[in-house]
């Protein structure tokens, strides 16, 4: 927050330089409250008085400090101040302003603020200020933790990013004044994070300035000679636009309608951009200047539009109305592309002033409003979904680079609208596909969705939508989200919707496997019953957590599951609890476990049919069936993973991690069909890979992939398969189907893949 100021102006110039020392006299006028009053005078007497207690507050923690080309410190705070008074923002947010900076750069406490200027104030501040008190491991992890806290703080106050844009705005302003190495890390950061948070709350004054200002110190030479050319055709194109300005403001007289004209200059990065992604040159750039046309209300925007269209030609598909639909910022205008003189295309943009205070400043247009006109509705809701969007993705994403992920995609500047079937119209990010608008519809829409229609036409969930498109969502009541969602969503809110969703699932299932796992050992140690979260066992809990460091029994019981701690170990030790407080092992349960240890029907094994989803991984190693003869490892963080019990791979971890292992057999009846390895050896020809597939499809094997190798042409050629089973006895089928095939030289099953092998056979 604290970069060292400069006085240049913004100018032309290759390269900025420094102003040359400020006088005394300067300095002191520029530290002084008085330049910042002439700004405060929509305050009541009341808050100017609390924002000037503010502004000594801050002088006196700044006292002695100076920024790099020697003006006091305290001009930074002051100068984000008056950009706050732009916006005509109240005085709790005026007085956040002068104190960004102290609780990061003065020692002063949040207690203190609280004390002096209330809880308000002090969480305005909070909320921007850096996290230097924390140790983090890359100067990348503390930005985005940085930038969730000052996202999240946003979102329950929109004025916090408001004075967090006035301060990046400013010290943009002076950037020059920091050494030259950083300029690049400086402007990336505010073209890449800032400046779209600016264009997403509607800021596009701010946004634009941020934009060029980046523009400037990323690219000094472009912008040099791009602000050149655009100096140089403003004066050949002044006496053409006053004759535009003139021709269109008679238009106006003789239709007798009320309207105030503003000319409109492209910003240098848009031209800069538009010249880039489109490979044009800046003579091909045709749309650097336009008008605003501000008319008394919203019926005289569509006749301003006739008015406009009889008097020069428009051109086709350059017609755009946010009125009717508004952007998601709040922005509203009409917008068209006329042919003007000299053949030159002329945009004009037609609004009322309401639209206009909120076209230039977006979710701040909510003080503009309160401040000029009382009596009119507020803007509340600019932004707002976005916003609460913030906190949703919060709630379910802990990690701050992670989160941040999440909001960087919701940062777009372009939409797409769509209806749902009952005509509700709703913006979506371009790219969208049909699992983000179930998302924002609601989350358990997202979470069972199973299929979808557009335009009545079935089509996949992946599918983008387009604008128009009629959107009907199909849901059922026992679906769940699907991994592979997280490939093609393109929202932050969907994205974190589905991770928050699996995660919880996860730990669900991993959370009931150890207990299984903790029931079984206990078992092993003779204690049938187990010890319940009760008055009596209480004590006992304490002791087993304090000893594994866990914080709760959810999350001890949720680590034996993932393997990360180790059943047998953590029963041993809660039989020593148990033993300490009176109660003694069952001997003849303790007997009865042991002898029947090495049966396949010991009460002690886990059942498995399938359904037990994230909780346990089916090795692909070896990529066991019903019918095998199985064993469990519990991988370190990975659940429990299934092998075939003469897999390769399962008896090297056996070797090197016996204690991992535990006792698995197979249901009755498993709930779904299992994965295997098939290879086929047939005779190369026409049509040979057609009929082993009928081969596979008479057993009803489903194919799940297929692999044929890097082989040229050959006489011979061999299928890899993983095809889906019930168990070994439709394998077998399968397999007899295929070797009484007529092309098909041998067909058996592939236990062992060569091909990726983890160290837990489940990658």
């Amino acid at each position: 927050m604290g970069i060292p100021a400069n006085t240049t102006p913004l100018k032309a110039v290759a390269t900025p330089v420094l102003a040359p020392p400020r006088s005394a006299a300067i300095n002191a006028a520029s530290a002084s409250f008085a330049g910042l009053t002439s700004k405060l005078d929509y305050l009541s007497p009341e808050d100017l008085e609390s924002v000037r207690q503010a502004y000594r507050f801050a002088d006196e923690a700044h006292l002695g400090q100076l920024r790099n080309n020697g003006e006091p410190y305290i001009t930074h705070p002051i100068a984000v101040a008056a950009q706050c008074a732009e916006w005509k923002i109240d005085a709790q947010a005026l007085m956040a302003a002068l104190l960004h900076d102290a609780l990061e750069d003065c020692g002063v406490t949040k207690a203190e603020l609280i004390e002096r200027f209330g809880s308000p104030v002090a969480e305005l501040v909070d909320g921007l200020t850096k996290l230097d008190k924390l140790q983090f491991n890359t100067r990348e992890e503390n930005q985005a933790e940085s930038f969730r806290k000052m996202l999240l703080a946003m979102a329950r106050d929109v004025r916090v990013i408001l004075i967090k844009l006035a301060d990046r705005s400013h010290n943009m302003r002076t950037l020059a004044d920091v050494p030259r190495s950083k300029w690049g890390r400086i402007a990336s950061e505010t073209l890449d994070i800032y400046a779209p948070i600016a264009h997403r709350l509607g800021l596009n004054q701010t946004y634009r300035e941020l934009q060029d200002l980046s523009f400037r110190y990323l690219r000094p030479w472009r912008y040099a000679t791009l602000s050149k050319a655009v100096a140089k055709a403003r004066s050949r194109r002044r006496d053409l636009i006053q004759k535009v300005q003139r021709e269109v403001e008679t238009a106006f007289a003789n239709a007798a309608i009320p309207v105030r004209i503003a000319g409109r200059e492209k910003s240098l990065y848009s031209i800069y951009k538009k010249m880039d992604t489109k490979h044009l040159s800046f003579a091909q750039v045709t749309d650097i200047y336009g008008f605003r046309v501000i008319v008394p209300h919203v019926i005289d925007c569509y006749t301003a539009l006739g008015v406009l269209h009889q008097l020069y030609k428009p051109l086709p598909g350059k017609f755009k109305d946010h009125i009717a639909i508004a952007k998601l910022n709040g922005y509203q205008s009409l917008h068209t592309t006329l042919v003007g003189p000299s053949s030159v295309s002329v945009e004009f943009q037609m609004r009322t002033e309401a639209m206009h205070v909120v076209a230039e400043s977006g979710v701040a247009a909510h003080w503009l409003y309160k401040a000029n006109k009382p009596d009119q509705a507020s803007s509340d809701r600019l932004g707002t979904k976005w916003l609460q969007s913030l906190l949703d993705i919060q709630d379910e994403t802990h990690d701050a680079a992670e989160f941040w992920d999440h909001v960087k995609v919701d940062l777009f500047p372009d939409a797409v609208y769509v209806f749902t079937p009952k005509g509700q119209i709703m913006a979506m990010p371009r790219g969208a596909t049909i699992v983000d608008f179930a998302y924002a519809i609601h989350s358990n829409v997202g979470d069972r969705t199973v299929a979808a229609r557009i335009n009545d036409e079935p089509v996949p969930l992946r599918t983008e939508l387009k604008n128009g498109d009629v959107v009907e969502v199909v849901t059922e009541a026992n679906a769940t989200p699907n991994p592979a969602w997280l490939g093609f969503v393109r929202t932050g809110r969907a994205r974190s919707k589905i991770r928050h969703h699996l995660k919880t699932m996860a730990h669900t299932e991993s959370e009931e496997l150890g207990e299984k796992l903790l029931t079984q050992a206990l078992r092993a140690e003779g204690i049938d019953r187990f010890a319940d979260v009760d008055a009596a066992y209480e004590p006992i809990w304490d002791k087993l957590l304090r000893f594994t460091g866990s914080k709760t029994r959810r999350e001890l019981l949720t680590d034996i599951g993932l393997g990360k701690r180790i059943a047998h170990i953590v029963a041993k030790r809660l039989v020593l609890l148990l033993a300490d407080s009176g109660q003694r092992p069952d001997a003849l349960l303790l007997t009865r476990e042991r002898f029947t240890a090495h049966e396949s029907a010991s009460q002690s094994s886990i059942t498995l049919d399938g359904s037990e989803n994230a909780s346990v991984q089916f090795a692909k190693c070896c990529r066991p069936i019903p019918g095998d003869a199985i064993v469990g490892y519990l991988g370190r963080g990975e659940g429990l993973v299934v092998h075939i019990d003469d897999c390769p791979v399962a008896k090297k971890l056996q070797h090197k991690d016996s204690e991992r292992f535990i006792t698995v057999e197979w249901a009755d009846e498993p709930a779904r069909a299992f994965e295997t390895g098939v290879i086929v050896a047939a005779k190369n020809g026409k049509g040979v890979l057609a009929k082993v597939a009928a081969a596979l499809a008479a057993a009803e094997a489903d194919i799940v992939h297929i692999d044929m190798g890097h082989e040229g042409a050959q006489n011979d050629v061999e299928f890899r398969f993983v095809v889906g089973v019930r168990d070994t006895g439709h394998l077998a089928v399968a397999l007899r189907n295929l070797n009484r095939t007529a092309a098909v030289m041998r067909a058996e099953r592939r236990k062992v893949s060569t091909v990726g092998q983890s160290a837990a056979g489940a990658g």
